[in-house]
């Protein structure tokens, strides 16, 4: 049956996809030689209610190349996919489903029902990111599909896998060692979801804020002379004060207040430390008095150099406070309201007091248990708790007061019944800040001091550093160790509990005193406390501590599996960048601190997948790109190849629809040049061959050679894992040698006595150029394969051939690039003095060496027709009229009288050459002037340069053929 005119994706690879999945195509250890390496990849598991987006199209991408590459070679190759149950996320769906559909709340629901009812989600939901995965091209072994829930309590029918035995395994091991403990330390808090998140989960934003100044009165009316100079020691201020004066951005955290912090360098406030000052909010009787410290965290240049302390909601005075034993007061609930719980203010107050006199020490658990908001305060919203500390420092006269026309105020910042630059009005600064939100919840993050479980990580960090540093791990691109350095020299705590009913749930059990039980089971646990009454922790493990165990827990331990001895440590993980520390460095430290093994041999990291001007993606921003939208109008190959070539070590990830665009009409070129190769019987009676042709035609040997090269140099590029070097050479092999050149000779050759070895060469070729694409372009090419020819397999079963570079033969590369030069030039001269298309013109020798008239002799028809020559003829001189082309050995004339205007040609580019002159000289104009390219967007800027190097460009050959007409006359 004849090929169709067109490749139809959206026919064809629903149909291929599923014959690779029902004939088991992607099975571990399918086409594995006897004997051979293991290849694994582990998928980075993507939220099982999520969707594909660009990063998932671009990283899985990359593994599938790899993965198809491995598999074709013969290796025993195994890609493992799964998905993660990704709590917080998972949770969000549910409930806002549930909330659609009217159904009750989780809490209405209880823990049990509500988690049965997470789980039908997932179901629901599951087959979603593994169908458009599929739709892809991703050929992983979905028979082994993992989750990171499997095997846990409540799963229902179908769920199986014991990853859940391998996760608390870990945790009750880990907590064994002491190296899981329950502490209390600061962590980013969200308000909608009540629980703890990653800093990953964490959006920091800039918006609109302010910065409120105000006044500390020192205790007992104490003042001190505060004296503030210039750089070059010029006295600014010179002043009595019995205050002390701090700005900050959130007057609500005032409440929980430990110290007013200075740097120890500044004279300022040298007078003061040590002394105490007084919170300005709050019942006058009951007025707080906190310590003037000295630490290094303050800038004495910045604001007053004065900071308020506030252990308990900033991860910054958080640091100060531990240094300097500053008892860390938390003002909020888990709603991010102004707590209502504790005794009344006025006990709590005395007590804070007594501290802060040095007259009481409180245990960090007692500080948290004080509620230090004053009782009208207490339960407000911490917006409203904002509003109201600041309505009532300024009316109470102790805000920082400035004149109406201060600058630093800001419009939004004046009161619009103030009249007169004179007026006083407080100091309140309309100033951008960055803002914490809830990636999910979109709601501020509140830091908040709460009780959870952490992971000792300082203990068990120095293997994941040495395995890096000796060599044993590679991380490319070479900037991403300096990273994973970075962060693990500096590693903290690790915070895995998460207040979630959706997870593995914690396997601690408490009695009614208190102490902890931790064991694998309930029946364990109550072993261990005979008799005693136990309740189970309510928290989750963080997602990233289950998933830190994804390379052991997919392939089966704790139990020694077949999978497990076969294919770990794996051999390559290919994820983002911004996840090396979350996910990368964890797998590093959990699976060497449980196995002592690395989990990967090499981690390859990309960066953001981003708009074609390398802008971030975003709704706001209304550039997000689809990836099922671009295989369904270019189909997946040109999405993959697109994913391929711009896939650069190091580089930003710009995607563009135009160039996905480009590489369809590549994969189109490649069927035309089958469909050619069918119409001239190229493909009747063809079985593949490995071997290649005995060629004798120099077109054929010269192809075979490119042919073996490209394959070398693909071998090459993919081992280095330089996916875009090893586009690129596919895309210049496929295209411009055996679609523009080789397919063009292939013509005349049909025609003469080389035209059997020619069919011969050509089915060898265009087999090569499929395996070659196949792992980039697996749809078109499988296609191809099955309708040109007898195959004993599937071409993703297919063997990758060896790169034999002796069938690459100099002599005929170097009388092919004589001929193709001679084309081109010839082509390049009619084309620049305007000769028609289709006119066949004389060709004039006025030098010819042996070896290039031996050249010509041999490849006469082809040099004839693809340069459309009529004959050619030796002189001892140019005929009047001509132009010349030089060649190795060559020379020869080209006659152009009477079939040109040579008067006419010289005035048409001399006009076009002036406006090029003048848009090349505003162009010029703008990117020298200074304003322009540091106030216009970047991607205006880049646009101005790449317009100016197209003129530039055209330019020089409108001048180059003005040359050549100076030849003529």
């Amino acid at each position: 049956m004849p090929m169709e005119k067109t490749f139809n994706a959206a026919e064809a690879e629903a149909r291929i996809s599923a014959k690779w999945i029902e004939s088991k195509a992607f099975r571990a250890g399918a086409n594995a030689k006897p004997g051979a390496e293991s290849f694994c990849v582990m998928i980075p598991p993507p939220n099982v209610t999520g969707s594909l987006h660009m990063g998932h199209a671009f990283n899985n991408t990359l593994q599938d190349i790899l993965t198809r590459w491995h598999r074709m070679k013969g290796h025993d190759t195994l890609w493992q996919p799964g998905t993660d149950h990704a709590g917080i996320a998972t949770q969000m769906v549910t409930e806002r489903e549930m909330a659609a559909r009217g159904e009750p709340n989780r809490r209405d629901m209880g823990r049990e029902a509500f988690t049965a009812r997470v789980w039908q989600q997932k179901q629901k939901s599951r087959g979603t990111i593994i169908g458009q995965l599929q739709r892809l091209g991703c050929s992983c072994d979905w028979d082994r599909e993992a989750f990171t829930m499997s095997g846990a309590p409540g799963a229902p029918q179908g769920e199986e896998g014991n990853f859940h035995d391998a996760v608390i395994r870990v945790f009750v091991d880990l907590y064994n060692k002491g190296l899981i403990y329950r502490g209390k330390r600061l962590v980013n808090w969200d308000p909608h979801f009540e629980t703890a998140i990653s800093d990953l989960e964490v959006e920091n934003t800039e918006v609109d804020g302010h910065m409120w100044h105000f006044k500390y009165p020192l205790a007992g009316g104490a003042t001190y002379r505060y004296v503030e100079k210039d750089a070059e020691g010029n006295i600014l201020v010179d002043e009595e004060r019995d205050y002390i004066s701090i700005a900050t951005t959130r007057p609500e955290t005032m409440l929980g207040d430990g110290a007013v912090a200075v740097h120890p360098s500044d004279t300022r406030y040298a007078a003061i430390v040590g002394k105490l000052c007084e919170i300005p909010v709050g019942p006058k009787e009951h007025r707080r008095l906190i310590p003037i410290i000295a630490d290094e965290y303050p800038d004495p240049t910045f604001g007053s150099g004065a900071v308020k302390i506030t252990g308990a909601h900033d991860f910054n005075d958080y640091g100060v406070a531990k240094r300097g034993g500053i008892p860390c007061y938390r003002l909020m609930d888990t709603r991010a309201c102004l707590r209502s719980d504790g005794v009344p203010y006025a006990d709590a107050a005395g007590i804070a007091q007594a501290v802060a006199r040095g007259e009481r020490v409180l245990t960090e658990a007692e500080a948290d248990a004080l509620n230090l908001v004053p009782d009208h305060l207490r339960g407000l919203d911490r917006m409203e708790a904002r509003k109201r500390v600041v309505e009532e420092i300024t009316a109470e006269g102790l805000a920082v007061m400035t004149r109406a026309d201060d600058p630093r105020l800001g419009k939004a910042a004046v009161k619009k019944d103030v009249e007169g630059a004179d007026a006083p009005v407080p100091l309140v600064e309309a100033k951008k800040i960055m803002q914490p939100f809830g990636d999910r919840s979109k709601v501020v993050i509140e830091p908040m001091l709460t009780d959870q479980w952490f992971v000792d990580t300082v203990r068990i960090v120095q293997p994941a550093l040495d395995a890096v540093r000796k060599g044993t791990v590679k991380i490319i691109p070479e900037s991403g160790e300096r990273t994973y350095y970075h962060w693990l020299d500096n590693i903290e705590p690790w915070c895995i509990s998460r207040q979630l009913w959706w997870g593995h749930q914690i396997p601690v059990w408490y009695d009614d005193e208190g102490n902890h039980y931790c064991a694998p089971t309930e029946a364990e646990a109550q072993a261990m406390a005979p008799g005693k009454p136990l309740t189970r922790d309510p928290d989750v493990l963080d997602t990233w501590f289950s998933s830190g165990l994804w390379p052991i827990g997919t392939l089966g331990w704790p139990d020694q599996t077949d999978a497990l001895k076969r294919y770990f440590p794996t051999s390559v993980l290919i994820t983002g960048q911004d996840i090396l520390f979350f996910w990368v460095a964890r797998m590093m430290m959990m699976q060497l601190a449980v196995v002592n093994e690395v989990p990967f041999k090499t981690v390859y990291l990309h960066g953001l997948v981003r708009d074609a001007k390398g802008k971030k993606m975003s709704k706001s921003l209304g550039n997000v790109i689809d990836p099922l939208e671009i295989i369904d109008e270019y189909g997946a190959d040109a999405l993959r190849f697109t994913n391929a070539a711009m896939a650069s070590l190091g580089g930003v990830l710009k995607l563009d629809t135009a160039r996905i665009a480009g590489y369809r009409n590549f994969g189109t070129k490649l069927w035309n040049a089958c469909r050619f190769a069918e119409m001239n019987g190229v493909w009747d009676g063809h079985a593949t061959q490995t071997v290649a042709p005995d060629a004798t035609a120099t077109a054929n040997r010269w192809i075979i050679g490119e042919t073996v090269r490209t394959l070398a140099e693909v071998d090459a590029a993919l081992a280095d894992y330089r996916f875009d070097q090893a586009a690129d050479t596919l895309y210049r092999f496929v295209w411009g040698k055996v679609c523009d050149w080789y397919v063009e000779f292939a013509k005349p050759l049909f025609d003469g006595p080389a035209a059997a070895e020619t069919r011969q060469t050509m089915a060898w070729v265009l087999d090569h150029c499929m395996i070659l694409l196949h792992p980039m372009m697996p749809f078109l090419t499988e296609e191809l394969w099955a309708t040109t020819g007898t195959r004993a397999k599937m071409l993703v079963h297919t063997d990758w051939p060896a790169a034999d570079l002796s069938l690459a033969t100099p002599a005929a590369d170097r009388e092919m690039g004589w001929v193709t030069t001679l084309i081109d030039e010839i082509r390049s001269a009619r084309a620049q003095m305007h000769v028609p298309v289709g006119l066949k013109v004389d060709l004039v020798a006025t030098t010819l060496s042996d070896e290039a008239r031996a050249a010509w002799s041999r490849n006469e028809a082809l040099i004839k027709r693809l340069a459309r020559v009529e004959t050619l003829t030796e002189a001892k001189a140019a005929p009047k009229g001509s132009i010349s082309i030089a060649l190795d050995g060559a020379a020869f004339a080209l006659p152009l009288e009477g079939i040109i205007d040579i008067a006419e040609e010289k005035a048409r580019l001399t006009k076009a050459l002036d406006k090029l002159a003048k848009e090349i000289g505003g162009l010029k104009g703008r990117l020298n002037n200074p304003a322009f390219v540091a106030s216009a967007p970047e991607e205006v800027v880049d646009e101005a340069r790449a317009n100016l190097e197209a003129r530039e460009d055209e330019a020089a050959k409108l001048n180059a053929a003005l040359t050549r007409l100076a030849e003529i006359g």
